[in-house]
């Protein structure tokens, strides 16, 4: 079996201050509430290679991995991927934005698969996955609508 979400939010805001904001990844830990650093490793135009450090969990442990982050922002659609997997076999990502009359569509579809020995399954994992990215992406939402209400 493999894991695969799909989420997605309309924000209110335009399309150039979404994709700015969304992929400017020295500034997650602004964006994002589970992150605590990123530390870029490497950058290459579009590509950008990554560390990421969530802030601790209930039980004290902190998660950290390194991923790769290709953005094109001529189709406004990025890929990304872990490098260091942790209890993931693999995990891809895809963002896409779409301008709609409301807003941008941003959507982030995911695709994975857990270890064996992984303290989770793949269906486990999608429910985290699936709630999560509701909390993160209302979040953005509202940061990135802020913004852009406040914008000059």
């Amino acid at each position: 079996m493999t894991g695969h979400t799909e989420n997605e939010i309309v924000i209110a805001a335009p399309i150039d201050l979404v994709w700015e904001r969304t992929n400017d990844v020295e500034n997650w830990p602004n964006l994002f509430s589970e992150y605590a650093s990123v530390q870029v490793l490497e950058r290459d135009g579009d590509r950008v290679v990554f560390r990421l450090t969530m802030h601790p969990d209930a039980d004290g442990n902190e998660w950290t991995w390194v991923s790769e982050r290709v953005a094109d922002p001529t189709t406004r659609t990025v890929t990304a991927r872990r490098i260091t997997t942790g209890p993931f076999e693999r995990m891809n990502i895809r963002w896409t934005y779409e301008q709609l009359d409301a807003g941008v569509r941003m959507r982030w579809v995911q695709d994975f698969a857990m270890k064996p020995h992984a303290p989770v399954d793949d269906e486990a994992m999608t429910r985290h996955i699936n709630d999560n990215s509701r909390i993160q992406m209302a979040l953005i939402k509202q940061k990135v609508e802020e913004l852009a209400c406040t914008a000059p």
